[in-house]
């Protein structure tokens, strides 16, 4: 049993095996568990929450590399919440005493079912329920935070999913970071320099099954005049429907752009050799998709 492979011995008294070591404090104790998965294999990586019982997180982070979650926490009753990318999610209760410990043993997660992937055909972007954002470091510091408020795409939708392709066109004019004045260099030839280059393209022709909910797409991105592979880090959200009834797919993803890359070079250095802007923009967006010509 996984109790005895961790353990159970009240804090302070000697410990074996991976609580060995383990510091707990007089009013508190130790929480564990292991998580596999359906052919008992450690899963990694996995996401563990702990929640008191008003709900109130106390702690979190991931499994380790043989999928054991290890916590110390005050006594008391709690929630413990594990995810993984793929697998259907787990929700246990454990009492912790004082200076003992609480094992829930071996807990499996069980894999998640695929979900419902869009009909094949021409799709597009609904920029009313869809978002292009980004977020920079300013002075080292503060972090920016702006969105693009003008764009379109269509998606090809290919009967096998990994076939399907896509084509965005960003207006770069249309960059806000709610300052005016910032906007304007923005869209200077320090930056953006949107008279001569006044869109933003991206076209991909490759998406890449991860696994569960989880999708590589990757293409070209023309930036600045300038085209670099890019590769959108994409959580499939699934298919829903409006308020008229039309169907709608939508994700979530994310990037992470080096603006030298597209010759985005202009820099100011403040006292002690820090940029003003740093090189790095993270690219986050949240995408709808609806059928084109609006047949549902």
């Amino acid at each position: 049993m996984f109790g005895r492979w961790l353990g159970n011995r009240a804090a302070g008294a000697p410990r074996g095996g991976p609580l060995a070591g383990l510091t707990v404090p007089p009013n508190a104790g130790a929480l564990t568990c292991r998580v596999l998965d359906p052919v008992s294999e450690p899963v990694q990586q996995a996401e563990f929450v702990v929640t008191d019982s008003a709900g109130r997180k106390v702690v979190s982070g991931e499994t380790d590399p043989f999928g054991a979650v290890i916590a110390t926490v005050p006594a008391g009753e709690y929630r413990l919440a594990v995810t993984a990318e793929g697998f259907t999610p787990f929700h246990g209760s454990a009492t912790v005493s004082e200076g003992g410990h609480s094992g829930l043993g071996d807990v499996t997660l069980q894999i998640a079912p695929l979900q419902q992937l869009p009909d094949p055909g021409d799709w597009e972007i609904d920029p009313m329920h869809s978002q292009i954002g980004f977020t920079a470091r300013h002075i080292g510091l503060a972090r920016i935070k702006g969105r693009f408020n003008t764009f379109a795409g269509a998606v090809r939708i290919a009967d096998r999913m990994e076939d399907s392709a896509m084509h965005v066109v960003i207006d770069a004019a249309s960059i806000d970071t709610a300052v005016q004045m910032r906007d304007d260099h923005l869209r200077s030839g320090d930056f953006l320099d949107v008279g001569r280059y006044p869109t933003l393209e991206f076209y991909s022709d490759r998406f890449v099954h991860r696994g569960g909910s989880r999708w590589s797409v990757t293409g070209a991105l023309t930036l600045h005049g300038v085209s670099r592979t890019v590769t959108l880090d994409t959580q499939y959200l699934g298919i829903g429907n409006g308020l008229e009834g039309e169907t709608r797919v939508a994700c979530h993803a994310t990037t992470e752009l080096h603006r030298e890359d597209f010759t985005l070079t202009w820099q100011t250095m403040l006292a002690r050799g820090i940029a003003a802007i740093g090189s790095s923009i993270t690219v986050d967006m949240d995408i709808q998709i609806i059928r084109k010509g609006g047949d549902s």
